[in-house]
C-alpha cells in the first residue's frame, strides 16, 4: 500500500479518479535543485489545496457563528470525523507507546519478514547501536533477534561494531526505526494472505487503549451495542509515504466501526466510493483526529496521499512543547517528519 514520490506512473487517461486525485496531492519534488553545484535541500512542488476540506476551520466557523460555512458537502453513511478528539497529553502518549510498545513482539512489523523479532527497537535508535547479523563480530551483544533459518542478528553498540571493523551485514537501529512502517497489535494481521491468523502468538490490546476505542466508537455503535476491539494495525508515514485506496474489509461485521487516530504531522485524507472510479473527497487530518469508519463507509475506497512535513505546515507546535523532556528527545525528532495512524477493529 505504501508509495513514495520516485517511479513511473501511467498517463491520466489511463487513471481512475482515485488515482487521480492521489497524483494531485501526492509529494513531488521540483527538479531545479538537480542543476545546482550546490547540495541544496530538495524543496516540495506547490499544490493546489483549496479543495481540501478544513474540518478544524469548519468547526471555527461553527463555534463563532452557529452556522456552517458554504460548500459544505455530504460525506458517506457511517463516516464520522471528530476533530481534536485527543488532547496533547493523550497524543503524546500514544505516540511514546507506538514507539517502544506496539512494535514489540510478538507484535508482528514490517521488520520480521527479514530480521525476524526486534526487542526494544526504540532504545536501542536512543542509544545508536547497530543491528548485525550474527557471526560479523565475536562481541558481546546487548540484545538479539532472530528469523528463523535465516540469518541470527544482533544489537551492539555502535563503537563495538566500529573496533572490529565488521564487513558483514548490518543496519543501524536509528535506520531501522525510520523504515518502520507497520506494526500489528492484538489478533495479528496477515498482510499476504489479508486476513487475521488466529493461530499467530499474540497479547491482547493494551486495556487503556481498548477503553479508548470503546469511548470513541460510540458514536458510530448499533444501539446498545459496546465496541469490542480485537485487532489493530499502527501505519507509521515518514516524508514522502503514502498509503495507497484501498478497503478494510477482513472484518466480520462492517456495521461495527474502524476507530481511527491520528498523531504526529498534518496528512491528507482521501474518502472515496464503492468503486475507484468515484472522485473522492480530500480532507486534512492533524494529530489528535479521530475517524470512525462503519456501515457504507467501510465499503468506501480511502486512503493517505500526502503528509506535511515542511515547517508550519505539519501543525504539530503543540507537540513540539509538551515533548520538552530530556527523555523525549527521539520521540520529537521522530515525530517532527513523520505521521502515526492507530486504527483498532473488532475483528469477529
Amino acid at each position: 500500500m505504501y508509495g513514495s514520490e520516485s517511479g513511473t506512473v501511467p498517463d491520466d487517461s489511463e487513471r481512475t479518479a482515485f488515482r487521480r486525485a492521489e497524483k494531485k496531492y501526492k509529494l513531488y519534488y521540483e527538479d531545479t535543485y538537480k542543476s545546482s553545484k550546490k547540495k541544496r535541500k530538495p524543496k516540495p512542488k506547490p499544490v493546489d489545496l483549496s479543495q481540501v476540506l478544513d474540518f478544524k476551520s469548519i468547526l471555527e466557523s461553527y463555534n463563532q457563528k452557529a452556522v456552517l460555512p458554504p460548500g459544505i458537502v455530504p460525506v458517506q453513511c457511517g463516516f464520522y470525523f471528530v476533530p481534536g478528539a485527543l488532547s496533547v497529553e493523550e497524543q503524546c502518549q500514544w505516540i511514546r507507546e507506538s514507539l517502544t510498545i506496539f512494535p514489540q513482539p510478538p507484535n508482528r512489523t514490517n521488520h520480521n519478514a527479514f530480521y525476524g523479532p526486534i526487542s526494544d527497537l526504540f532504545s536501542a535508535a536512543k542509544e545508536r547501536k547497530v543491528l548485525v547479523a550474527e557471526g560479523s563480530s565475536n562481541s558481546e551483544c546487548s540484545s538479539a533477534v532472530s528469523n528463523g533459518d535465516a540469518d541470527r542478528w544482533k544489537f551492539f553498540e555502535e563503537h563495538e561494531v566500529s573496533s572490529k571493523g565488521n564487513s558483514g551485514k548490518s543496519v543501524s537501529a536509528s535506520v531501522l526505526l525510520r523504515k518502520l512502517r507497520w506494526s500489528t497489535l492484538g489478533l495479528q494481521f496477515e498482510w499476504s494472505k489479508r486476513n487475521y491468523d488466529v493461530s499467530l502468538p499474540h497479547n491482547k490490546i493494551p486495556d487503556t487503549l481498548c477503553q479508548l476505542a470503546k469511548r470513541l466508537a460510540k458514536p458510530a455503535m448499533p444501539p446498545g451495542e459496546e465496541f469490542q476491539p480485537e485487532g489493530a494495525i499502527v501505519n507509521y508515514f515518514g516524508p514522502g509515504d503514502m498509503l495507497g485506496g484501498h478497503l478494510d474489509d477482513m472484518e466480520a461485521d462492517w456495521s461495527k466501526p474502524i476507530v481511527s487516530m491520528s498523531l504526529g504531522c498534518k496528512a491528507i485524507f482521501l474518502l472515496g466510493g464503492k468503486l475507484r472510479e468515484d472522485p473522492p473527497i480530500a480532507m486534512f487530518l492533524r494529530s489528535g483526529d479521530v475517524v470512525l469508519m462503519a456501515g457504507e463507509a467501510r465499503e468506501c475506497f480511502h486512503g493517505v496521499p500526502r503528509i506535511f512535513t515542511e515547517g508550519e505546515n505539519a501543525e504539530i507546535v503543540p507537540l513540539e512543547k509538551q515533548f520538552s523532556d530530556e527523555e523525549d528527545v527521539c520521540a520529537l525528532e521522530y515525530i517532527q517528519t513523520s505521521r502515526i495512524n492507530v486504527n483498532i477493529r473488532q475483528v469477529f
